[in-house]
């Protein structure tokens, strides 16, 4: 870790969440993986998170190939200071060797983690799309009849762009129909759905709400007419979703994104501290 990460104040400074205990708060920690285990730990720890998404993939913060290793690491590390890992992101979408799935998923399961975020199927444009969807539904059905029995749940993020699987909502409620809510999940992401949805984010908030697991916090704006992303509360996002949240008997993983800074260069990492403190100051705000 860096002496300028070391040296960013953390632990005070934030605003109070209205209803002590109610959500599962935790951030996605792909930007924080230039600090150790147990240096990532202690700055999410100051911050007042209850744990974190941790990055296990391909470039992640742990390796599918060393997690055997190096989870339990991971998993010690935020012990230490009374955090989960909450959500694993994960580069899992199938049963397979070169995702190394059962390794992977055998291993956090042993070590208490309950849920994981897939990896994306993606269409070919080239190709009529409802065949796509009965590919993708049979690769769900090996893969929840796995974790069913490993006893860990899959979750599915809507994610904008062209290409995505559940970018429009639609598709990813019509493949989950066949599932049960207790066998896999959605990681209702709002940011990605303002960008694909705009005004109908509520509709497809209910299309697909029984499978909701979890909620993902992030924030799009757009410039002549160019989308980007930044600090939660002052971009897109309607303000009114929180609202809706705080109505429901929903007590899952709240994760926030705070990527607008990237996550490369080992430098940012006082600013992504910084951004992520104040970001998550907002996010209780709102949930309030």
């Amino acid at each position: 870790m860096s002496a300028a990460a070391a040296a960013v104040p953390l632990a005070g400074q934030y605003a109070p969440a209205a209803e002590e205990g109610r959500f599962e708060f935790c951030t996605f920690t792909k930007p924080l993986q230039h600090l150790s285990y147990a240096g990532m730990s202690d700055k999410i720890s100051e911050m007042g998170f209850d744990g974190i998404e941790g990055p296990v993939r391909p470039g992640g913060h742990v390796l599918p190939e060393r997690v055997e290793e190096d989870l339990p690491k991971m998993v010690e590390a935020l012990k230490a200071n009374d955090l989960k890992l909450s959500l694993m992101t994960s580069g899992i979408n199938e049963v397979s060797g070169e995702q190394h799935t059962e390794s992977v998923l055998r291993t956090a399961a042993s070590l208490g983690v309950k849920r994981f975020r897939m990896a994306y199927y993606k269409y070919d444009l080239k190709k009529p799309i409802a065949p796509q969807l009965d590919e993708f539904r049979t690769r769900l059905k090996d893969l929840v009849a796995l974790t069913s029995e490993i006893g860990i749940k899959p979750v599915y993020q809507n994610h904008s762009g062209r290409n995505y699987f559940g970018g429009p909502i639609w598709d990813l409620a019509e493949v989950l129909a066949d599932f049960d809510p207790k066998d896999i999940g959605v990681a209702f992401d709002i940011g990605h759905a303002t960008v694909e949805g705009a005004k109908a984010w509520p509709l497809n908030f209910a299309r697909v709400r029984d499978h909701i697991d979890t909620i993902y916090v992030k924030e799009p704006s757009w410039n002549n007419n160019e989308l980007g992303w930044g600090p939660v509360g002052e971009g897109a996002v309607d303000k009114s979703f929180f609202d809706l949240v705080k109505t429901l008997e929903f007590d899952g993983p709240v994760s926030l994104h705070v990527e607008y800074l990237g996550h490369k260069d080992p430098e940012l990492v006082p600013a992504v501290l910084e951004a992520i403190q104040k970001d998550f100051a907002t996010l209780k705000s709102l949930l309030a």
